[in-house]
């Protein structure tokens, strides 16, 4: 092999190496873009989920019976106070829907928080 060949195998090496890494740039910018708009997206839905749960009603529902008559009460803490508030028999199903749906949306935030956290560490690496 003479040293015009071992040049040219030399420089198409060198072209064919700068195309896998320019693709693999082109992969890794995808994919930060990918995670980016899912940062986004994470964000958009916690402020959301903050606006509801800033509607929804806090605490728990409790029963007290009384002769043969049943009390519905909302408890809930304000500071180290614990507050109950009567919640008549008209409302309870409404209220207690209520409750729940802020249990749920509750999971969704935390879980949210834990996904944007992921996000940051991998948009953090490649800064």
């Amino acid at each position: 092999m003479n040293l015009h060949n071992m040049y040219n195998n030399a420089l198409i090496f060198y072209f064919v190496l700068c195309i896998i890494l320019s693709e693999e740039v082109m992969a890794l910018n995808l994919i930060l873009h990918t995670v980016k708009q899912e940062k986004q997206r994470i964000e958009y839905m916690l402020g959301k989920y903050q606006a509801e749960l800033s509607v929804l009603p806090r605490g728990t529902i409790s029963t007290k019976t009384v002769g043969e008559k049943t009390y519905y009460y909302l408890k809930y803490r304000d500071g180290k106070k614990v507050i109950s508030k009567y919640v008549g028999k008209k409302e309870i199903e409404n209220i207690q829907s209520l409750v729940e749906k802020r249990r749920h949306i509750e999971a969704m935030v935390k879980s949210l928080q834990e996904e944007k956290a992921i996000a940051d560490k991998v948009l953090e690496g490649a800064v």
